[in-house]
């Protein structure tokens, strides 16, 4: 089968270089059992790659079972993972099969792998080496025939630099490496996406659409899209449904791109969607200062650990509320985000952690660590 034929099958939508290349490196390693870590910021498409290695494997007829480890709480992910014993702990009020069981004989892809529990990352270790785990509450190994696949929007050699990554299970888990690009390093390919989002939705719901007029599909092109192909399908269906599928001019199309935000930075800044100005300017130099803290803790216990003495500057990053001028204090800055966020979402802490852009992991621990109660 020619590389066009397949792309097509597997519904890879692009026919830029990166896309041909990343299209090639699939059709290698789909018919193989070896581990593939998928690698792309968020909303490029990375499920879409691994169902396409998936669907191209041998495995094809079984389960293919997606896991987004940073949406489960760490104290439920090695049960949700190999699953438990009934009365393994409080809720468990019978037995129940976890995922690697549930996906026996097919893939298992483990989405946001880079915000799994170092703990959870010692029985995945196992299970690649051997296929061997067990439940939560039983000493009895079991097995299970599961291809692995991984995907994360994290550098994980840095993850594995600052301990919160193994570097064992790193290097396991790299076998392959494809990384995904931006959608703004690649724009050759959003008129093929854009005709394929537009085709898809107008046959799914009945609908006719007029089209686009050049001076619209130019800026649909020199837009910066930081939510990557998933923005770029979610601003389509919106302007089919808003505009009644009614021709969209550049005026018009410019309603729905004009929303705030920054572009992706190498020190994983957030991307402020849907936000005033004041509030992602405040909420980008906060994630800068936390950044900046963690630099400068880091730098002051090497410089303890070798005996140099430490500049007394560096303990006004330990203040409680206020730096002495008034000024709040890092946790407190935290702290009250955390607060801000949970009141717009009414305590729904799903969509907090979205506008946070942290794991729900990250805000359950910082919940109990603040001690709030929303």
């Amino acid at each position: 089968m020619d590389r066009e034929t397949f792309q097509r099958e597997q519904g890879i939508i692009g026919g830029s270089l990166e896309i041909q290349e990343i299209v090639d490196v699939v059709r290698q390693v789909a018919p193989t059992d070896i581990t593939v870590l998928i690698i792309g910021e968020s909303g490029v498409g990375k499920e879409v790659i691994a169902r396409a290695i998936h669907t191209a494997s041998k495995r094809s007829k079984k389960n293919l079972v997606t896991v987004n480890c940073g949406a489960i709480p760490e104290g439920l992910i090695e049960s949700e993972l190999f699953g438990h014993e009934k009365g393994s702990f409080t809720s468990a009020v019978e037995t129940r099969k976890g995922y690697f069981e549930i996906a026996d004989g097919g893939t298992i892809l483990l989405d946001e792998i880079g915000e799994m529990p170092l703990a959870t990352q010692v029985k995945l270790l196992r299970v690649l080496e051997n296929g061997e785990f067990a439940r939560v509450g039983s000493s009895s190994p079991r097995t299970s025939d599961v291809r692995v696949l991984a995907a994360t929007n994290k550098d994980l050699q840095y993850e594995v630099q600052q301990k919160r990554f193994r570097p064992d299970l790193y290097f396991r888990l790299r076998s392959v490496n494809i990384t995904v690009p931006p959608l703004r390093s690649r724009k050759e390919d959003i008129p093929l996406l854009l005709e394929h989002f537009v085709k898809e939705f107008t046959a799914k719901n009945g609908m006719k659409f007029e089209g686009f007029t050049n001076d619209a599909t130019d800026l649909i092109m020199s837009y910066h899209w930081p939510g990557n192909v998933r923005e770029l399908k979610n601003v389509i269906e919106s302007m089919l449904v808003l505009e009644n599928g009614r021709r969209m001019d550049a005026d018009t199309t410019r309603k729905y791109l004009k929303e705030y935000h920054v572009p992706v930075m190498e020190r994983n800044l957030p991307v402020v969607m849907n936000r005033t100005v004041e509030q992602a300017e405040r909420e980008l130099i906060y994630r800068a200062l936390v950044d900046l803290k963690g630099s400068i803790i880091d730098l002051r216990e090497m410089m303890l650990q070798q005996g140099n003495s430490v500049p007394p500057e560096t303990d006004a990053l330990q203040i409680d509320q206020t730096n002495g001028n008034g000024a709040l204090s890092l946790s407190e800055m935290e702290r009250r985000m955390i607060v801000n966020a949970l009141e717009r979402h009414k305590g729904n802490r799903r969509l907090a952690a979205r506008d946070l852009n942290i794991s729900e992991r990250t805000l359950y621990r910082k919940i109990k660590e603040f001690g709030l109660h929303e």
